[in-house]
């Protein structure tokens, strides 16, 4: 399960999904091009790749970084 939220330049969320595994290229295949922000794990190197065949720019984040952001 993934979780994509989309910003537009401004600030605002303008995208919530919960994603499993199957649906993730599928959601950005349908995008324009954007920058996607994505907190470094395991598997990130594999979708990072992925979503830039799409034509979408990819930017790793470490988790340090990532943390402040996370709403619990």
């Amino acid at each position: 399960m993934s979780q994509a939220l989309g910003a537009d330049p401004s600030g605002p969320a303008v995208l919530r999904k919960k994603l499993k595994r199957d649906q993730v290229l599928e959601l950005f295949g349908l995008l324009p091009f954007c920058v996607v922000a994505m907190e470094a794990c395991g598997g990130t190197h594999f979708w990072g790749r992925e979503i830039s065949k799409l034509s979408h720019e990819v930017r790793l984040v470490p988790p340090a970084y990532v943390n402040p952001f996370v709403k619990r």
